[in-house]
């Protein structure tokens, strides 16, 4: 499966945050944004959002300021 340029950042990104178990809030919106820009949340980038937003809500990636 190919992914897009956008996806790959954002394999990036949400990596990072649960290596960390943290992610600022700054960190978080531009998550968002990179998965936003081209106007198309494919497949592969739902999946990430989606387990990222599981991982903060069971607290195991806290949310900080």
């Amino acid at each position: 499966m190919n992914i897009s340029e956008s996806a790959g950042r954002l394999k990036v990104m949400i990596e990072q945050a649960i290596e960390d178990h943290k992610i600022t809030r700054a960190e978080y919106d531009k998550i968002l944004h990179i998965a936003t820009e081209d106007g198309h949340i494919d497949q592969y980038e739902q999946a990430l959002l989606s387990q990222l937003q599981e991982m903060i809500h069971n607290k195991e990636v806290k949310m900080v300021p």
